[in-house]
């Protein structure tokens, strides 16, 4: 699940516009990319991430299996050099993408959409999506038991449900006010 978080925080960080050398340098490291510090993350880097950020946004944003099945075919293209199983720090094992030689873009290129694939196939390529709340346009991975999440946040959805119910309750008013006639004297 790291490489489909990292694909969902880097496309959620550029939408919030907090897209900077220490917010993307933070993310990188929550997210176990080795050898991640500020000096790492030059300028043209930094492009670099935020060029493939794009790229992934288009993952969520896809509303069917074969469109998402198709960007991720691109994505694993660009972003999987070889797939190799490792055990190292403690960790259980789990599958490289990506050689120790790579540079970081390349490392976080294969990282993300090898970890979106992983994603695509225990989820049938479903439940991934872009927030319904209009306005919001970030990003989610649906880890529900259910699966039919829709927003974001709970924040989201419930602030979308309330302006709907506001919405109907001041169509309600208008159309009442003027189907009442006045009383006749």
């Amino acid at each position: 699940m790291i490489g489909v978080r990292l694909a969902e925080d880097l496309v959620n960080l550029a939408c919030s516009g907090g897209w900077t050398h220490l917010a993307v340098c933070r993310l990188l490291r929550g997210s176990f990319v080795r050898s991640v510090d500020l000096d790492a993350l030059d300028d043209a880097t930094l492009r670099s991430l935020r060029d493939w950020t794009h790229q992934l946004r288009s993952v969520f944003d896809s509303h069917s299996v074969a469109a998402r099945t198709e960007h991720l075919n691109v994505l694993l293209e660009e972003g999987v050099r070889a797939v190799r199983l490792a055990v190292h720090d403690g960790l259980p094992p789990h599958l490289h993408f990506a050689g120790t030689e790579d540079d970081l873009v390349q490392r976080v290129k294969a990282l993300t959409s090898g970890g979106l694939a992983i994603f695509a196939v225990e989820a049938e390529a479903g439940r991934m999506g872009v927030c319904a709340r209009p306005g919001c346009g970030r990003v989610f991975v649906d880890t529900s038991k259910n699966g039919r999440r829709a927003y974001c946040s709970a924040k989201c959805g419930n602030t979308h449900a309330v302006h709907r119910y506001r919405e109907r309750q001041q169509g309600a008013g208008h159309s009442l006010g003027r189907s009442v006639s006045a009383p006749a004297r």
